[in-house]
């Protein structure tokens, strides 16, 4: 262990900290290292001393392999709530098909669009190492894939074991198109708990008695928030509790005895989500595809984006027990979906004509149990966190109102509060995505015009974030802006909610990355004070960092993923609007510290 090294062998300690460095070099180390590497015998104990604690971890890439999936994007008839409503699907599957692959694999996944919208495939929480091009966003790392068209997708999965998942990154498609991304431990390898009896993923999801893109696209027009959803579902039912579903809904399975894995998703579009089992508690293990210090709890909130990996026991009298997921509702005043999604925990040998038991599910909007629940992430290991930063950005995040514009009918068109129009912003820039050119190619190319590099690092007015909010603020301005990040630059991120219009729990999504979430908190964060708060030792890692309702949270991360990044909220509603921005991380110093060149197929724009 590097403790026993430092304690017995201090030279062979400060190869180790070089190798492996959790945290910069001391200027003792730092001065006694450069004496050590002038000696030749020890720079080549570095490099055998490497050897030797590299050659396991080699050892178990050997037998990575790579999967081959085909992905065919087109139209399937599914009935729900009574309706036969006509949806994009991938491979006529609703929903998607789940990929399944060991932690060191590649994925290959061609896919063919033989639907009538353009369409892209964003593989979430992914980090895509150097493989950029093979993220998905439209219009930020590619062109979308024409009606017609195909693009093959192919990247490693490298350093992340847990559950991840893929999802259209175009239009509002992401609502029927989407899928699990199931990551086992690499082989030879193990769970870091006892290895369980079954695994079963769940997909939480939303329904609509309408085409999704229509919905939104009704919502554009005339400038008002879209239309809520008539149902979540659970794998693409919605269960007992709604019309003409009963004898369609998802059934688990348990053994008494039994310890199962449970890999709960949330694809939905606008809403976080409660999720509880009746008379059962959970062992929270891992989270976006990193393992956590577990912990117990009986309620889960997800945002959407996120995944959480649980264990549960089959600890209760054989039968019958509700699973269900509802609403976390945080936006005062604004319409919501409030009915309730269930499947069915089912115990061997237990009668299927038994009533389930029902579980008592939080208020919609309880807030101290989603903070009780989010603040109980911990990193399973003492965290690589920067203990110094390089970039201390402060970003606003929330929603806006904009005037009617004089050529806008605005009965039809201006519907949003007194005459306005929603929109939605980061640091007081709506998002507007470009239609010619992809972000990544306009880089890479050298392509002027199409975006700047002038996000602003804090919001251009300091104002009180959470509280009384003058109206003057209230529009945003618009554009393509990204901010730029050197290669290893190790960056802060302060997320700060708004109360503009209301406040509301926004779901961040970082492309590219995965983050530590270091602290969280109410009201306007204060450097001063709540520096003091910061988890430098095991924050939990995440790719997705729900910001608490007029709050705060605080991100670290190191740029060493060159490219271009989106970063928004994963309401779908919210990024429609413009709530996001982009990182362009510069290429480091060789080959492997630069993306790789595009795909031959990759789609262009017409």
């Amino acid at each position: 262990s590097p403790t026993f090294l430092k304690l017995q062998y201090p030279s062979l300690y400060l190869h180790h900290r070089l190798i492996f460095p959790t945290e910069e070099l001391t200027a003792c180390e730092l001065e006694t290292t450069m004496e050590l590497l002038k000696q030749p015998h020890h720079c080549f104990l570095v490099f055998l001393f490497g050897l030797v604690l590299l050659f396991p971890a080699a050892l178990s890439w050997k037998d990575a392999v790579t999967h081959v999936h085909q992905f065919v994007i087109q139209e399937a008839s599914v009935k729900r709530l009574c309706k036969t409503q006509h949806v994009m699907t991938v491979n006529g599957m609703y929903p998607g098909p789940t990929l399944e692959i060991k932690n060191g694999d590649t994925l290959s996944v061609k896919v063919i669009n033989k639907g009538k919208y353009n369409i892209t495939i964003h593989w979430h929480g992914v980090r895509q190492m150097r493989t950029g091009w093979a993220d998905g966003p439209e219009f930020v790392t590619q062109c979308p894939i024409r009606p017609g068209g195909s693009y093959t997708y192919r990247f490693t999965v490298r350093g992340q074991e847990g559950t991840l998942w893929w999802h259209a990154h175009s239009t509002w498609l992401r609502a029927t198109v989407y899928g699990a991304l199931l990551i086992q431990p690499r082989e030879g390898t193990n769970f870091p708990f006892a290895k369980p009896n079954r695994q079963s993923t769940l997909l939480l999801g939303e329904w609509w008695n309408a085409n999704p893109v229509d919905v939104v696209r009704e919502a554009t027009r005339t400038g008002a928030a879209p239309n809520i959803s008539d149902a979540y579902t659970i794998n693409g039912q919605p269960g007992d509790l709604y019309n003409c579903s009963k004898q369609d809904t998802v059934v688990v399975p348990i053994s008494s005895g039994e310890t199962n894995l449970l890999r709960v998703v949330n694809s939905a579009m606008n809403q976080p989500l409660f999720f509880t089992i009746a008379n059962h508690k959970f062992t929270v293990v891992g989270a976006d595809a990193s393992y956590v210090k577990p912990f117990t709890t009986s309620v889960l909130m997800l945002g959407p984006g996120q995944t959480t990996d649980v264990l549960i026991s089959g600890d209760q009298t054989p039968g019958r027990y509700y699973m269900a997921a509802r609403a976390y509702q945080s936006a005062q005043n604004a319409p919501f979906d409030n009915t309730t999604t269930t499947a069915i925990l089912e115990y061997s040998k237990s009668s299927s004509a038994a009533k389930p038991i029902m579980p008592r599910l939080p208020a919609f909007n309880d807030t101290p149990t989603v903070t009780a629940f989010s603040t109980s992430f911990r990193s399973r290991e003492k965290a690589l966190v920067p203990a110094q930063v390089d970039e201390n950005l402060f970003f606003t995040v929330g929603l806006g109102l904009n005037s009617c514009p004089p050529n806008f009918n605005k009965t039809q068109q201006c519907q949003g509060p007194n005459g306005t129009r929603f929109t939605a912003s980061m640091n007081n820039v709506s998002f507007s995505l470009p239609s010619n050119f992809s972000l990544l190619q306009a880089h890479k190319q050298g392509i002027r015009g199409v975006f700047t590099t002038d996000f602003p690092a804090a919001p251009p007015r300091v104002f009180d974030y959470t509280g009384n909010v003058s109206r003057s603020l209230f529009q945003p301005a618009t554009g393509t802006k990204l901010y730029r990040l050197k290669y290893g630059s190790r960056v802060q991120v302060v997320l700060q909610g708004t109360s503009i219009v209301t406040p509301e729990n926004h779901p961040i999504h970082l492309h590219g990355y995965d983050f530590y979430i270091i602290a969280e908190g109410f009201g306007n964060f204060n450097p001063k004070t709540d520096s003091s708060k910061f988890n430098l030792v095991d924050p939990p890692l995440r790719n997705t960092a729900a910001v608490p309702v007029g709050g705060w949270a605080v991100i670290r991360f190191v740029a060493d993923n060159p490219g271009v990044w989106l970063m928004h909220c994963h309401l779908d509603v919210h990024i429609t609007w413009g709530l996001a921005m982009a990182f362009l991380v510069e290429d480091g110093v060789g080959k492997l510290e630069a993306i790789e060149p595009p795909p031959e197929d990759l789609p262009i724009c017409s």
